[in-house]
């Protein structure tokens, strides 16, 4: 999916940012290392596989051979990222030939984990100390219920139709860029919140940890340290139980976070408490690579526009509302219609054509999704028609002048107001003109010292 490979390249673009020693540590840990190939290019893996076990460095002109002519942008492209993320490093010789060497430290882990074979971050407590641990379909059931009251917390701006599972203290967290409030109003959803909600919950997932590692530092948290427990925690067992006392300070905080957001689940025994991860946990490292299975659709779009949604969820129900009109919801059924006014409400909270589209082909109903295509053709080209309609007219603040006292006034100001590349319209017979409210000021002390 588009989405979570734009998110997650953002993601790694923030790993690359960090200082090197910083960096170092964060290839001293296996899983960490791991993760970081999973994220690469294609080609970039091959490469790191092929020079894993090669002392030394590799020349720039023996790399090129090992790919054809017609690869040479993606060679750059695999080589480029190597460098951001220091698993390269370059040396230019006397005759300045380039070559390049594998990062020792993450060549040593790697090597490690390929022969050693993969060790787990933490060994999970036994079954004699934990209570009766929950199932993975209730663990599923949990972690969807947590996600939707995120989601459905950011819809209802109304207190009190606000779900009460998440604190407000994780709420102003995970909900920065999302929500926007003035004094004394509701808080309302910014555009980048409506998009937020149309994107797919992998995308959703790893926005929210990207914006949660970019803000850790207010937090006084380390985001090289908060990068490497988020990435190691995707290497846990789904289901297993993992002892808090083995975290840090930081680590625990960290972790009543994502229980929130339905990533872990936490258990508290007689004397030792524990946290249990989710799929959305494991998802932290699968979707780096973009290789999440398709969730099961629910949509199904007519060609007379009328969409038939087959979920019990609220969540969905809220989630069309943003582009469509909801005409009734029965138990398993909403019933809704995408109108030219529900649309146009859509494009000016910044939902775009094209989002709503990915959003109908990506929740297509099993028995709709095989054909080709999913959404019907008419549909998806009046969703881009009347997108284009709305933005043929662009709206410009403005000032009208008429009145003028002589042809000579009239005709300096058009041509002050060009100067300030500021006239919009004039009618030289009737000596009327129209200019950009930016030049308004300027143009009243003008016509005041032209009198």
């Amino acid at each position: 999916m588009p989405q979570v490979r734009i998110i997650a390249k953002n993601f790694m673009d923030m790993v690359a940012s960090l200082p090197a020693m910083k960096l170092d540590n964060l290839y001293a840990n296996a899983f960490i290392c791991e993760a970081i190939l999973r994220s690469l290019p294609p080609l970039a893996k091959k490469y790191v596989l092929q020079m894993l076990c090669i002392e030394g460095p590799v020349s720039a002109k023996s790399m090129q051979e090992w790919v054809l002519a017609d690869g040479a942008s993606k060679h750059k492209v695999a080589v480029d990222r190597l460098l951001q993320l220091r698993i390269f490093t370059e040396t230019v010789d006397r005759k300045r030939e380039r070559s390049y060497s594998l990062n020792p430290v993450f060549q040593k882990n790697l090597q490690k984990l390929l022969i050693s074979g993969e060790v787990l971050p933490r060994e999970p407590m036994p079954t004699g100390i934990t209570a009766r641990l929950p199932s993975l379909e209730d663990l599923d059931v949990f972690a969807i219920e947590q996600w939707e009251c995120f989601l459905l917390q950011l819809i209802n701006s109304s207190p009190a139709e606000r779900p009460s599972n998440i604190s407000s203290s994780t709420m102003k967290v995970f909900q920065r860029g999302l929500l926007t409030q003035r004094d004394k109003e509701a808080p309302r959803l910014t555009e980048s919140g409506f998009q937020f909600l149309l994107m797919d919950t992998n995308a959703q997932l790893w926005y929210i940890i990207r914006d949660y590692i970019s803000n850790s530092e207010e937090r006084g948290m380390d985001p090289a340290d908060l990068i490497s427990f988020l990435l190691e925690l995707s290497f846990h067992v789904t289901g297993e139980a993992y002892n808090i006392n083995s975290l840090t300070e930081v680590q625990r905080e960290t972790i009543k976070d994502l229980a929130d957001l339905g990533l872990v689940k936490l258990q508290q025994g007689r004397k030792e408490s524990w946290f249990i991860p989710t799929k959305l946990a494991a998802n932290l490292s699968l979707s780096l690579t973009d290789s999440s299975s398709r969730k099961q659709g629910f949509v199904v779009l007519e060609t007379n526009f009328r969409m038939y949604a087959y979920s019990t969820s609220k969540l969905h129900c809220e989630i069309l509302r943003l582009f469509s009109r909801v005409e009734y919801q029965l138990p398993n059924l909403i019933v809704a219609a995408i109108t030219k006014e529900s649309l146009y409400n859509a494009f000016e909270n910044g939902i775009t054509a094209e989002q709503i589209i990915s959003f109908l082909q990506q929740n297509a109903h099993p028995r709709v999704a095989e054909r080709i295509p999913a959404v019907p053709e008419n549909v998806t080209d009046q969703i881009r028609l009347w997108e284009a309609d709305l933005n043929r007219v662009e709206m410009t603040p403005a000032h009208y002048y008429d009145e003028f006292p002589s042809r000579e006034v009239f005709e300096g100001a058009c041509d002050y107001a060009r100067e300030w590349n500021g006239l919009l319209w004039e009618d030289s017979k009737k000596m009327r003109m129209v200019v950009k409210a930016e030049i308004h000021k300027n143009m009243r002390e003008y016509l005041s010292r032209s009198k």
